[in-house]
């Protein structure tokens, strides 16, 4: 039997295509290579507010799932106590719940993996509360498929994983949320 995971992104149209690929190379790395990942699409959210306000309603409804992954952008702000509490709420409902924001947006995990390609500094793209805009777009338009949906983020995502310890190197929020999915399974046993 295979091991599944909810994503609960905060919009999937776009952020799907960078997460799916990503969760599942992460949990590769943690021991479950077969893991089978699902992005949400139904119901299909968008925003923070709306993916946190759906999420109890979204964790009952997929409560067949082993892990649901809420992953998010952090938008220039800390979330850390709004997901104490929601991973606290699920875990009182019976559903395994792990939080985690980007910073500043998911957009950076992909560009993690292709930084040397930049035209600004790492420093600069981790600061950037509108890095979607400012330095993704522009890295989507040069390096991606105007022809594929998506434009190609689920191919850039790939491609990045090929320097998956960069993309944990340049972006701690990885590790933390690999080290978080390792202790989640170790006590699952």
């Amino acid at each position: 039997m295979s091991y599944q995971v909810l994503v609960i992104p905060e919009d999937p149209t776009h952020n799907g295509d960078i997460l799916e690929p990503l969760i599942g190379r992460m949990l590769a790395e943690c021991g479950k290579p077969n893991a089978k990942v699902v992005v949400l699409t139904n119901p299909k959210v968008q925003g923070y507010e709306h993916a946190r306000q759906r999420l109890p309603e979204v964790l009952d409804r997929y409560r067949y799932f082993d892990l649901a992954l809420f992953l998010v952008d952090a938008d220039g702000k800390d979330r850390t106590a709004s997901f104490e509490t929601l991973e606290s709420e699920a875990e009182l409902n019976g559903s395994a719940l792990i939080c985690a924001a980007a910073e500043q947006e998911v957009e950076v995990w992909l560009l993690a993996g292709h930084a040397e390609k930049l035209e600004t500094t790492w420093r600069e793209v981790r600061r950037d509360v509108s890095v979607k805009e400012n330095i993704f777009e522009p890295f989507l338009s040069q390096y991606g498929d105007s022809r594929r949906y998506g434009g190609g983020r689920d191919l850039l995502m790939k491609q990045g994983l090929a320097r998956y310890d960069q993309i944990l190197q340049k972006c701690p929020e990885l590790r933390r949320l690999q080290n978080r999915i390792v202790t989640h399974l170790a006590s699952d046993r």
